[in-house]
């Protein structure tokens, strides 16, 4: 199940629960992803991931969407989240933060992986 990606599986119980968190969020991230939790169906996780795009090759993936059979799982202060076991080569370390000011308001993302990140934040290459 694990196959190339063994390290990110190796945080994983047999429950598919990952112990050691891939990623880390602010506490104005956590309260705002809460918030539009509340307003989710239930049973919604919260996916964090990454797909091709983007203006450095790889977009950051933050939405909510049911679990498939392959996600890995982990909570963070009671908000279930999801990732696909193949990101975490891209996302083991990251720092989400959100920001509600008036010259900069979303999510921010410190990876530690990337090589280059765009102006805008929001995509990166590794």
């Amino acid at each position: 199940m694990c196959s190339a990606f063994s390290f990110v599986c190796n945080f994983a119980s047999v429950m598919d629960k990952i112990e050691t968190l891939p990623v880390q969020f602010t506490p104005s991230a956590l309260d705002e992803l809460k918030r539009l939790w509340a307003s989710q169906p239930s049973g919604s996780f919260l996916r964090v991931g990454a797909k091709g795009g983007g203006c450095s090759g790889l977009s950051y993936v933050l939405e909510f969407e049911n679990r498939t059979e392959d996600d890995l799982y982990f909570e963070i202060d009671g908000l279930p989240c999801i990732m696909n076991p193949a990101h975490g080569i891209y996302l083991n370390g990251m720092e989400i933060h959100w920001e509600n000011g008036l010259n900069n308001r979303g999510f921010s993302f410190v990876n530690p992986n990337a090589s280059k990140t765009c102006g805008c934040g929001t995509s990166f290459a590794v």
